[in-house]
C-alpha cells in the first residue's frame, strides 16, 4: 500500500523543513503525513479514480501535496524530497529511535562531523566527539548512547498494533476456507502484550493439507522456513515469523492455553498439575495412567486444576494463579464497558479532522461521548491554539454537540506544563473547559526531584483533570523522564487527579505495571487515543488491554463512568 510510503516521505520532509528553521511546511507535511498513514483507502485509488481533484479532495490535501501524491503514484519518487535528501544526505530512519536527536541537533551533527546514520553517531559519541560540539556536551553524548542501546533491546519486536492488522487478514482468510473448523492467534498477541516478537496461530481443520498450502502461499510471505502436513513456519514480509499449527479438537483447548502463555504462567500450572499426579503439556491434561481428562477446551483445563478461567491479559505469573485457586479473580474491566475517549486532536491543532467527523467517526464505534482535546500552549509544530481560535473551537463544539444525537462532545485541551509545574494557559481560560490535560512535552531531562516537584505542582492545580502520558515514554525509542512514580499517585489520589493510559501504539503510556500502581494508591485511570485522524479512533482497546493486565476494574477507569458522572467527579477536585 502506497499511503505509508507517501507518509514516510513526507514525515522526513517535515523534519528536513525544521532543519531549514521553516516555520510552516513542517506543521502541514507532518499533518499529512499522520493522515495519509491512518486512511483506510488508498490514496493510488483515489488518484486513479479523481487525479489531483480527487486527492484535494480529502481534507488537509491541498495542491502541493496533491502533486507530490501525483508524482509519487507515476514514478514512486517525488523530486523535492530527493533533492532535500541530497543536500543533506541523512538517514532520518535510523535516527528516530534515539532519543532526544532532533532536526536541529541531527543538522547540526552533519555539518560538524558528517554525521549521516547511527552507525556514525554512535561511533562519534564513543570517541567523544559529540560532547564537544555547541549545545550537546557529556549528557547528551551519554544519553544518545544509552538511547541506541535501549533500540537494540526492543530489535525484533513489533508494536501490536503494527502486526495485529496483518493477523486479522491471515484469521479472517483462513477462516473463510472450506476445510477450517477454528482459528485462533496465541501468544503476546493474545495476552495483547504491547510489542510482539512472532505470530503463533493454532487451527482446528478436516483438511490440514488445505490450511497449510494457503499460509505457506499468503502474498506477503517472504519465506518459507518449513513446511508440513501440521505445522508450517513462514517470515511475513514486515520481518515477523508466523507459525501455523493444525491441532486435533480433543487437544485445542490444551493447546491454547499452552502457547498462549507466559511461560512463568504455564510452568506454575504444571507444578499444579504435577501436586495431583497428573500430567499438563499442549496436548492435554493427563492422569496418572496417562488418560486425558482435559483438553477440549481451556475452561476444562483450568477447573480440572481447581482454578477459575483466567482472561489471556492476566496470564503473567503475578499472583493471578493464587487468586483463582481462592476464585476471588477481581472482574477486570470488560472492551465494551468503555464508554469514551478522552483524548484527540482536531483541524484546530494538529489533527487531520475535523471536529464533526472525529465525533461521528467515534459515534459509530459506539463511543456515547468523547473529548476533543486540542493543544494549547508551546507546542508550535502542533499547532498549539491561541486564545481567539480557542474561542472559535467551543463555538464549533457547542454546535456540533447540538447537532449529534448518540454522542456527546466535551470541551478539552492539551496543555504544556511547564518546566516549574506552571501550566501553559491563564487559570481564566482553564476554568472554561469541560476536561483538562495536562502534559509534559519539553524538559524530559530534568533531574529526578525537579521532575517530581513539575508534575506535583500540576496536578495540584484545581484546573488540571488528567495527566495525559504521565511517563514521556515512547516504545522503541525512549524510556521516559525520571521521577518519583509514587509520589505522583499519592498527589493524584489526594487532589482526585486522574493518571492518563494512553492509548497510541507506541505511548501505551501508563504501562500494565505503572496502571496497576496508581490503582493501588486509590488513582483513577483515563483511556485517551491520543488520535490525530478519525481512523486512529480504534485504538482505544489498546489501552484498556493494558487496563485488563494491570488488572483495572470497571471503577478504576473513569471512562466508564457516564458524562454526567465524569462531570461530577471532576468537579469534586
Amino acid at each position: 500500500m502506497l499511503n505509508l510510503k507517501i507518509a514516510k516521505i513526507f514525515g522526513q520532509m517535515a523534519e528536513y523543513y525544521v532543519m531549514k528553521d521553516d516555520k510552516f511546511r513542517p506543521r502541514a507535511y507532518e499533518r499529512a503525513a499522520r493522515l495519509i498513514e491512518s486512511m483506510e483507502e488508498n490514496v493510488e485509488d483515489i488518484y486513479k479514480t479523481g487525479g489531483t481533484k480527487g486527492l484535494m479532495a480529502i481534507q488537509g490535501i491541498g495542491q502541493g501535496l496533491a502533486d507530490h501524491i501525483e508524482e509519487c503514484v507515476k514514478t514512486g519518487k517525488i523530486k523535492i524530497f530527493e533533492k532535500l535528501k541530497k543536500e543533506t544526505p541523512l538517514d532520518l530512519e535510523s535516527f528516530s529511535a534515539v532519543e532526544g536527536v532532533g532536526p536541529k541537533m541531527l543538522m547540526a551533527l552533519w555539518k560538524n562531523l558528517k554525521i549521516k546514520n547511527l552507525k556514525d553517531l554512535e561511533k562519534a559519541a564513543r570517541e567523544g566527539k559529540v560532547r564537544a560540539l555547541p549545545r550537546f556536551g557529556e549528557k547528551t553524548e551519554e544519553n544518545i548512547l544509552r538511547s541506541i542501546e535501549l533500540s537494540r533491546e526492543h530489535r525484533g519486536r513489533f508494536l501490536l498494533d503494527y502486526v495485529s492488522p496483518i493477523v486479522s487478514n491471515i484469521e479472517k482468510n483462513i477462516a473463510a476456507l472450506k476445510s477450517t473448523l477454528k482459528i485462533i492467534t496465541c501468544g503476546s498477541i493474545r495476552r495483547r502484550k504491547e510489542t510482539v516478537g512472532d505470530i503463533d496461530i493454532l487451527a482446528t481443520a478436516k483438511n490440514s493439507r488445505e490450511i497449510m498450502e494457503y499460509f505457506i502461499s499468503m502474498p506477503n510471505v517472504e519465506k518459507v522456513i518449513a513446511r508440513g502436513e501440521t505445522k508450517s513456519a513462514v517470515r511475513i514480509n514486515i520481518g515477523i515469523d508466523a507459525d501455523l499449527r493444525v491441532i486435533p479438537e480433543k487437544s485445542f483447548g490444551a493447546a491454547l492455553q499452552y502457547f498462549t502463555g507466559n511461560k512463568d504462567h504455564n510452568v506454575e500450572l504444571r507444578k499444579i498439575a504435577i501436586k495431583k499426579g497428573w500430567k499438563l503439556n499442549e496436548y492435554g491434561l493427563f492422569d496418572e495412567n496417562n488418560r486425558q481428562i482435559a483438553g477440549k477446551t481451556e475452561e476444562e483445563i483450568y477447573k480440572k486444576l481447581g482454578l477459575d478461567w483466567i482472561p489471556p491479559e492476566m496470564r503473567e505469573n503475578r499472583g493471578e494463579i493464587e487468586l483463582a485457586l481462592a476464585h476471588k479473580l477481581p472482574k477486570i474491566v470488560e472492551y465494551g464497558e468503555v464508554l469514551s475517549d478522552l483524548q484527540m486532536h482536531t483541524t484546530y491543532s494538529d489533527g487531520a479532522h475535523s471536529v464533526a467527523e472525529m465525533a461521528e467517526a467515534a459515534a459509530r464505534l459506539g463511543r456515547k461521548y468523547i473529548a476533543i482535546t486540542d493543544h494549547v500552549g508551546h507546542l508550535k509544530i502542533a499547532g498549539a491554539m491561541d486564545i481567539k481560535t480557542i474561542e472559535k473551537q467551543w463555538r464549533e463544539i457547542e454546535k456540533v454537540d447540538k447537532a449529534m444525537k448518540n454522542i456527546k462532545i466535551l470541551k478539552g485541551c492539551e496543555v504544556d506544563i511547564n518546566p516549574d509545574g506552571t501550566i501553559a494557559l491563564e487559570d481564566k481560560y482553564l476554568a472554561k473547559f469541560d476536561i483538562v490535560l495536562g502534559s509534559i512535552h519539553s524538559n524530559f531531562k530534568m533531574p529526578k526531584a525537579d521532575q517530581t516537584k513539575r508534575l506535583i505542582r500540576a496536578i495540584e492545580n484545581p484546573h488540571v483533570d488528567i495527566i495525559s502520558h504521565p511517563t514521556g515514554r515512547i516504545i522503541h525509542q525512549r524510556s521516559g523522564y525520571e521521577f518519583d512514580f509514587d509520589e505522583i499517585c499519592q498527589a493524584a489520589a489526594r487532589t482526585k487527579t486522574i493518571l492518563e493510559a494512553n492509548c497510541y501504539p507506541d505511548r501505551l503510556d501508563l504501562n500494565d505495571i505503572n496502571i496497576r500502581r496508581a490503582i493501588e494508591h486509590g488513582v483513577k485511570i483515563s483511556f485517551g487515543t491520543d488520535s490525530h485522524s478519525k481512523n486512529q479512533l480504534h485504538y482505544l482497546n489498546l489501552g484498556v488491554a493494558q487496563a485488563r493486565r494491570a488488572w483495572a476494574t470497571k471503577k478504576d477507569c473513569a471512562n466508564c463512568l457516564t458524562a454526567d458522572e465524569l462531570m461530577k467527579f471532576l468537579k469534586s477536585k
